[in-house]
């Protein structure tokens, strides 16, 4: 079996050498297109919120791409794995319905969020949280949230989409079969990246030389950059749609400027869009996302929750005082970017330095190229993320574990809430232990206490 050192596209003795200035967390665990790969792997479902926020809402996008950035750079560096950072979904479905929240009250909204969070997780409940849930009922979270993303991304693939009112606005009109955008287009993506990744687990364990087990390629066309290709093809197709977007670019960064929030717009903020987030944020971007991340690293220290809650707090109590989309972390990016190739801290910061480039150079003029993106193609990436969180599930052992994850992950699909599934899968495991508890035991234990104690009394009064 060949050796890792001996693979040019994995780092071997030599690159640990050449990179040993690198904080461990960013070093690559495989190759730089590996890890390339896995940058663009959380973007089917970035770019879909983040351009409908920005045609509907004004969102800014230039400040929004460099404070995103900035937040990849950071979580890259702490946690050494490909953490994701993503808009809040929740308070974006809100702001593109009829709600129609403004800048500053999307900006109240994820402030709200992070002093919840922040809250949560320096003072270690996010801890107790975490520690307390039983995991058929994370699981039903990850495997409805992977669902869900699934669903939309087969949407994205089969109908014509509409960003400017909403990031999942499918209009009644299917995709034509041929063109720049059409399903022979997207189908095409989906079949190479099926036949470059298979089935997302083409790693095997390999002895290198010092002796070491590393992970390594199984095939050769595993190695091929899948997600990466497929993402800068639809770059290019963008300027081929729509040769005159050249002409709407602007060049230098988006001005910085301070949101003025108000004390009525912290008022429907709070109510409109953060009482809905909260649930999701705590569940999917914390908890799914730690839990996650022990199963898809394990030779890594689990993540630490309280860690995890106080950085969504910190990131958002930064941006949104100017106008950057209130963000959070969530275990679909991670198990996109994971799907792709990433394996390291390296994945997001390459992500970080793409986004601040297109951030700086562009401003908000990006937005014309971004709505020329193929959708088709973003929904293809979308489906490979939602399918690699759904599979974190199955590693339910027992009928009665599987009968709690369904029941989560069924409610919050039906009522499209994860709170509403969280709440009723809780309530079933509760009612499954109480069945397991032997109450003839109990009610012979008690019966016998009393008897002690009485004829402890007895003693006492002959005494």
């Amino acid at each position: 079996m060949a050796s890792a050192a001996a693979d040019p596209l994995l780092p071997g003795e030599g690159s640990g050498r050449l990179l040993g200035f690198l904080p461990s967390s960013i070093r690559l665990n495989t190759s730089v297109w590996s890890e390339l790969g896995g940058a663009v792997g959380d973007l089917g479902t970035y770019i879909p919120i983040v351009l409908a926020l920005s045609l509907a809402s004004h969102l800014d996008l230039g400040t929004t791409l460099i404070f995103t950035a900035l937040y990849n750079f950071a979580t890259g560096l702490l946690f050494g794995i490909p953490m994701p950072v993503q808009p809040m979904k929740s308070i974006a479905a809100v702001a593109l319905s009829s709600a129609h929240l403004t800048v500053p009250q999307i900006m109240a909204a994820g402030l709200a969020v992070a002093a919840v969070l922040l809250f949560l997780g320096a003072t270690g409940l996010m801890t107790c949280i975490y520690r307390l849930l039983p995991l058929p009922v994370v699981r039903g979270v990850q495997l409805s949230q992977g669902l869900s993303f699934a669903f939309t991304a087969v949407k994205y693939v089969r109908y014509v989409q509409d960003f400017s009112r909403s990031s999942s606005a499918s209009t009644a009109a299917a995709r034509p079969l041929l063109g720049l955008d059409g399903l022979v287009l997207a189908l095409a993506a989906l079949l190479f990246i099926i036949l470059a990744t298979g089935s997302g687990d083409d790693e095997e364990d390999a002895v290198a030389s010092d002796g070491t087990v590393v992970r390594r390629r199984r095939r050769s066309c595993s190695r091929v950059p899948a997600a990466l290709i497929v993402f800068a093809l639809g770059l290019v197709l963008c300027f081929v749609r729509d040769p005159s977007i050249l002409q709407g670019l602007r060049f230098g960064p988006a001005p910085l400027r301070l949101v003025r929030i108000t004390w009525d717009d912290f008022k429907v903020g709070f109510w409109e869009g953060a009482v809905p987030q909260l649930p999701l944020s705590v569940l999917n971007s914390v908890i799914a996302v730690c839990k996650l991340s022990s199963d898809l690293f394990p030779e890594r220290a689990e993540l630490s929750p309280a860690r995890v809650s106080v950085s969504v707090g910190l990131m958002n109590f930064v941006g949104c005082w100017f106008g950057a989309m209130p963000c959070c972390h969530g275990a679909g990016g991670l198990a996109g970017q994971y799907r792709f190739g990433g394996r390291s801290g390296a994945s997001v910061v390459f992500l970080a330095i793409g986004k601040l480039a297109l951030g700086l150079v562009f401003g908000n003029s990006f937005v014309t190229i971004l709505g020329q993106f193929p959708i088709g193609i973003l929904g293809v990436m979308l489906l490979f993320s939602g399918i690699e969180l759904a599979m974190a599930s199955r590693d339910m052992g027992t009928k009665e574990e599987s009968f709690v994850m369904l029941i989560c992950a069924g409610v919050s699909l039906t009522g499209s809430s994860a709170a509403l599934g969280f709440i009723s899968g809780i309530v079933l495991y509760l009612l499954l232990r109480l069945r397991d508890v032997d109450y003839r035991a109990l009610v012979g234990r008690w019966g016998s206490g009393r008897r002690q104690t009485g004829n402890k009394a007895g003693g006492d009064e002959d005494a």
